[in-house]
């Protein structure tokens, strides 16, 4: 008895190719975050982060680190709001 693979649904690969889009767009914008417009790449780093692990990503480790380079970015703008005592931060 021959074992075949089950063809996958062209629907579902490109499901899972959207969720892997997200996986490195989060990471990318999470990346980017920590130098420049924290406060907007950071949330959107998690958001894209989270839906490409919530649709079955195979890139789990860039969803994984784009989603805590999003959550540390937002650190990052917390600790310089706290440190210049302003709303943004500058060199």
């Amino acid at each position: 008895m021959e074992l075949t693979a089950r063809p996958t649904h062209p629907a579902r690969r490109a499901a899972v190719r959207d969720a892997d889009g997200m996986a490195v767009a989060s990471f990318i914008l999470g990346l980017l975050g920590l130098l420049v417009l924290n406060v907007f790449l950071g949330p959107i780093a998690i958001a894209l982060g989270s839906v490409a692990l919530w649709r079955g990503t195979t890139r789990r480790g860039r969803a994984f680190l784009g989603l805590g380079l999003g959550i540390a970015d937002l650190l990052v703008l917390v600790a310089f709001m706290h440190f210049d005592s302003t709303v943004s931060w500058n060199f």
